[in-house]
């Protein structure tokens, strides 16, 4: 190809995302070996975006920690393991102990999405300790400010205020100096979530059960302690939340469906919550004429809780969202296209259009990676952009890619331009084959790899 044009801008359309959000405190339990119902992959309509997933108290002994730092753990391999196949990809995650927040994409958004900030707030013992707080993913998607936040807050009936307390704690410190971050509450949406550990005040064990069992939530809304706070605090009350239409989700006893039959006999509550705040929402006012559809707006979708999981004494809660969203990034900077017939013979050639606009750096590579990725880190081979560059000119860049590495196989494959500046990918190909040929020597060893 003698030349590439930058794609012309375009008005860009508006586009909906659909984003699934799952919390579960998992009690220090592995994967169960079906996540289908959880992850809604037995909902052939659904056609999931993206995929948002916050645990809380993990196993985090010191030699699970250990492990976990060399290898993933082992819920991030089994939420890779089953996602993958499906085209969605690691884009980015947090842990802090028994803490873990995951964020997938479809590998089509991945030069759309820009991970600015990963973030650790401890609030357990005077905020040294990390077995309660929040962790943080900030990111830009198609141009806006995202916020994901997984927590986990203080327990007992009793420490009501100490909740408020650490979830105003968590938002101040959603702070970014130095970065070129809005403040959090600047942020287009917020997604919160959790084992928030709001318990259902006043209202006696019989009582509570009774109304659970003839399925009379609404009985117990008022005493939620979520629910009373929200009336009274003018922040959280800019947090949305779905109808708890569904049982409590604590405390279960393990491996059944049974409210805590110990001699403690913990009343059921709502513990584990979804929240949101989008900036540009239009509050519901029925009052009020009814407005032009925003460039930017959250719908939910269903917020249910998931019995079929006894593993933990807690079950897991799902929300499904709608992002409606006029994108204020609606082409890739790095637009990638593989030179001709790609073999295993052959060494060949990569060429790139990029945006006048581009801050490219020494450390940008090009990934070639398999269709069905787990991860960016997960490449078949690369190659360092500056270190392998044979031409360029005015909006065009060639570089040579060595293939001696790949092996012969019948899968399709992909290129992602990775922006060392950026920290995120910004550009990909369309899947291509690599016709087979001879296998050829691997690499020389020590050569360094490139890392997030």
């Amino acid at each position: 190809m003698a030349a590439v044009n930058p794609r012309k801008p375009t008005e860009p359309r508006v586009k909906t995302l659909s984003i699934h959000v799952v919390t579960w405190n998992v009690a220090s339990a592995a994967p169960p070996l079906d996540l289908s119902d959880l992850l809604q992959l037995n909902k052939d309509n659904l056609n999931l975006d993206m995929y948002v997933i916050g645990l809380q108290e993990m196993n985090c002994g010191i030699m699970s920690l250990l492990s976990d730092t060399a290898f993933e753990d082992p819920w991030s391999s089994f939420f890779m393991d089953v996602l993958s196949p499906l085209s969605f990809v690691k884009v980015s995650s947090v842990r802090m102990q028994g803490l873990l927040l995951l964020f997938f994409a479809k590998h089509q958004h991945l030069p759309f999405v820009q991970i600015l900030s990963t973030k650790s707030t401890p609030t357990g013992l005077f905020g040294y300790w990390g077995n309660k707080g929040g962790v943080n993913i900030c990111l830009k998607l198609y141009g806006y400010y995202v916020s994901i936040i997984n927590c986990h807050l203080p327990p007992h009936m009793a420490n009501n205020d100490q909740r408020l307390e650490h979830f105003d704690r968590i938002l101040e410190m959603q702070n970014f100096e130095g970065q070129d971050i809005p403040n959090i509450l600047d942020h287009d949406l917020i997604l919160w979530f959790g084992d928030m550990n709001f318990r259902i005040d006043d209202f006696g064990l019989h009582f509570v059960r009774e109304s659970i069992r003839n399925q009379r939530y609404s009985d117990l809304w008022e005493k939620d302690q979520l629910s009373i706070a929200k009336r009274h605090d003018p922040l959280l009350r800019e947090f949305q939340e779905g109808p708890l239409l569904f049982p409590p989700t604590y405390k279960f006893d393990k491996n059944s469906n049974n409210y805590d039959t110990s001699e403690k006999k913990r009343k059921p509550a709502w513990t584990d919550r979804i929240l949101w705040r989008s900036k540009r929402q239009p509050r519901a006012d029925p009052h009020a004429q009814r407005l032009p559809a925003p460039h930017f707006c959250l719908s939910l979708r269903s917020y249910v809780s998931h019995m079929k999981y006894c593993i933990s004494d807690h079950k897991p809660v799902t929300s499904t969202f709608d992002l409606e969203l006029k994108p204020l990034v609606s082409a890739p900077v790095i637009t990638l296209i593989p030179e001709g017939l790609w073999t295993v013979e052959n060494d060949m050639l990569i060429s790139y259009s990029l945006t006048p606009d581009f801050l490219s750096s020494p450390w940008d590579w090009i990934g070639l990676y398999k269709v069905g990725l787990r991860h960016i880190n997960d490449y078949v081979s690369y190659v360092w952009v500056r270190d392998n560059q044979v031409s360029f000119s005015d909006g065009l860049s060639q570089v040579y890619f060595n293939t001696s590495d790949i092996p012969e196989t019948e899968d399709q494959f992909l290129l992602c331009y990775y922006s060392n500046n950026l920290h995120s990918v910004v550009g990909i190909s369309k899947p291509f084959k690599i016709q087979p040929g001879s296998f050829l020597a691997q690499d020389p060893l020590g050569e360094a790899q490139p890392h997030i």
